[in-house]
């Protein structure tokens, strides 16, 4: 069930997530060659706390079996698609590709945002996945008003993806975000039948999140239950905000 909220509770959800991309902001400006994931994981909980919010990802199970996420932050390098864990601490290195995926509870309610960062100097190639990833959520969200369809955030996702030569990874989707950190509906970054369904209405939080391969779309999941990475071992980069449609007609970015 999707779960609506009213103008307020749009209104709250965008005054954690300005918090939160402050927060992630400060994170990303501490990023460099030599730098430690624990560093990074340690500046975003003090930062988050510090300003009366709560870290969602921390101690986070998806099942009850499941064992529960070590860090704050997920920081995933390289050929690591999402949910790398912080710790234990990893040593970032020049030419890296970060991923920095964080989410905060605020006065109730969730938002999350992601980047992908490059250490020191990157290659070409690593720079061109990082921009193509950025700008297919700046064209999804572009498409994110009452009346159209999660589809149409799907398409200008996969288009801008597969004409520039990198593919979209399938396992992996956005969702709905607010009351929970993860809720309904699931907001792919490729078309289905489903998504052609799903009509954008006043109320929705989504956090769209264009998860993008230099390689093939595949993936596969580590031993540690968490961690995805590109099955043929090639670059992946990941940007992601929450957005809502609000009663006022707007396209709202809440961590913008």
């Amino acid at each position: 069930m999707i779960i609506y909220k009213t103008q307020k509770e749009i209104e709250i959800m965008a005054i954690g997530g300005k918090i939160l991309s402050e927060v992630l902001a400060q994170v990303v400006a501490k990023v460099k060659p030599g730098v430690g994931t624990k560093e990074l994981d340690g500046l975003a909980e003090t930062l988050i706390r510090k300003r009366d919010g709560f870290p969602a990802f921390k101690n986070y199970k998806s099942a009850p079996d499941q064992r529960p996420f070590s860090s704050t932050l997920c920081t995933s390098v390289n050929n690591e698609v999402v949910h790398g864990s912080a710790t234990p601490d990893r040593i970032l290195k020049e030419g890296d590709i970060i991923g920095l995926d964080i989410g905060m509870q605020y006065q109730g309610y969730f938002t999350d945002m992601a980047v992908t960062v490059g250490v020191g100097e990157i290659s070409k190639d690593a720079q061109r996945l990082i921009d193509i990833t950025k700008g297919a959520l700046n064209l999804a969200i572009a498409q994110v008003r009452e009346g159209n369809h999660l589809s149409d955030i799907a398409t200008a996702i996969q288009k801008h993806a597969e004409k520039n030569g990198f593919s979209v990874v399938r396992e992996l989707v956005g969702h709905g975000v607010g009351k929970e950190v993860h809720e309904e509906p699931n907001v792919p970054n490729y078309v289905t039948q489903e998504s052609k369904q799903i009509q954008l209405k006043k109320g929705m939080t989504i956090a769209i999140e264009p998860m993008i391969n230099a390689g093939e779309w595949q993936v596969n999941l580590l031993d540690d239950g968490w961690t995805f990475v590109t099955e043929d071992g090639s670059l992946s980069a990941h940007f992601e905000h929450t957005v809502a449609v609000d009663y006022n007609g707007n396209t709202r970015i809440l961590t913008q």
